[in-house]
């Protein structure tokens, strides 16, 4: 008797869905005339400086491995840079950690952290990779609903009611990925003080730190007693637009890099030697092309916040990152009809709501990290789009 074939793949891992922005990347992908407001990525060429310095980097023969932490001059300039912007100072030799991004950043810190069966508080919508991550992790994601008229800001009086004996961790996408959220001062003091009282770590992912419009971004890493609880996890992808060089970081306790680096050294080794060095000069000479960039992304934020009203599509004022977050419920559709419509009809990429989370649902996110020209032509289309709904 023939023995039942087992599966060749893991339960855990089919139990997780594709990611939904991918999704409609594929579907756009290959069709004449399409706009692109779906991927989060920057329309800018990564500057010639950092490019540059990569290239010079390869001439002088730095070709080979470099340490498990990444290049010591990147680790003292990441150090130097988060001493600026947040007063939070880390050890180069032992509190920071060059990863492949802030997404493998993102990985290794939960991995490194939870135990199975640890609940992590998140923000619902938030960005899809964290569900998979915690669940991949071991742990066990606790969705916070957030809402549209409180600027879908993660209250501390929402977290409190979600913490339970299980409670591990509060994971902190701001500014977020895909709304635009920025949290307030009083919005960090608060949750600080739900991690010192119960006890918490926080993983603060700040990718999007830079890109903020009209208010101050501000980290809990700033908080008093918060850097001892806090993984905080940065990057050169959106604000250096260095998407596909692949370089982020993680400032944490030793103990906590430690036992990150480990994964990461059985698993990518380091990050490539050429990535490193761009990623060094960006944060060297690299603050004008910041500002240039950030001015740029907030014209755009203007013209796309206004264009969505105009057209009867409900979007608060976005504060941070490079997305706007409309409701398109007064259209009678919902979100994925809505953005697969939009697609087919005009040609137009957005991603629904929906993929982020339940809170999610009735709203599309669309990127204003394209050109000014494109933003108008896609605006244009989708009031044909609404006019015919």
């Amino acid at each position: 008797m023939r023995a039942t074939r087992r599966s060749l793949t893991n339960a855990k891992v089919e139990r997780i869905p594709a990611s939904g922005i991918r999704r409609f990347f594929d579907l756009a992908s290959g069709t004449e005339g399409v706009i692109s407001l779906g991927v989060g990525e920057p329309d800018f060429i990564t500057p010639e400086r950092f490019r540059e310095a990569a290239i010079r980097s390869i001439k002088d023969g730095k070709t080979k491995y470099t340490s498990n932490y990444g290049i010591r001059p990147l680790r003292e300039a990441i150090s130097e840079h988060t001493a600026k912007l947040r007063g939070v100072r880390y050890d180069p030799d032992r509190e920071i950690l060059v990863t492949v991004g802030v997404s493998e950043a993102v990985d290794l810190a939960l991995r490194a952290t939870l135990n199975d069966g640890d609940e992590v508080i998140i923000a619902d919508p938030s960005y899809v990779a964290y569900v998979p991550g915690i669940v991949l992790a071991g742990g066990v994601p606790v969705p916070v609903p957030t809402d549209e008229q409180h600027e879908f800001r993660l209250r501390p009086e929402d977290v409190e009611r979600a913490i339970t004996p299980r409670t591990r961790a509060i994971l902190l996408g701001f500014p977020s990925n895909p709304t635009g959220a920025v949290l307030t001062e009083d919005d960090l003091k608060g949750l600080a003080r739900l991690v010192e009282e119960h006890d918490l770590v926080v993983y603060a992912d700040e990718i999007y730190d830079r890109l903020v419009y009209g208010v101050e971004h501000h980290s809990i890493i700033e908080r008093p007693g918060m850097r001892e609880r806090t993984v905080y996890l940065a990057g050169f992808s959106k604000s250096y637009a260095m998407t596909g060089w692949r370089v982020g970081y993680a400032c944490a306790p030793a103990e906590v890099i430690e036992q990150m680096m480990k994964i990461h050294q059985y698993t990518v080794m380091c990050v490539p030697t050429a990535a490193q060095y761009a990623a060094l000069d960006a944060l060297l000479t690299g603050e004008n092309e910041v500002l240039r960039m950030v001015s740029e992304y907030d014209r755009r934020r203007k013209v796309m916040l206004k264009r969505f009203n105009d057209l009867g599509l409900h979007c608060f004022e976005p504060r941070g990152a490079f997305y706007c977050f409309p409701n398109i419920t007064s259209t009678g559709m919902d979100d994925e009809q809505f953005a697969e419509r939009l697609l087919l009809d005009e040609k137009v990429v957005t991603v629904p709501g929906s993929a982020f989370g339940e809170r999610g649902r009735g709203h599309v996110r669309a990127c204003y990290a394209t050109s000014l020209e494109k933003i108008e032509e896609a605006c244009d289309r989708i009031a044909r789009f609404v006019g015919r709904a």
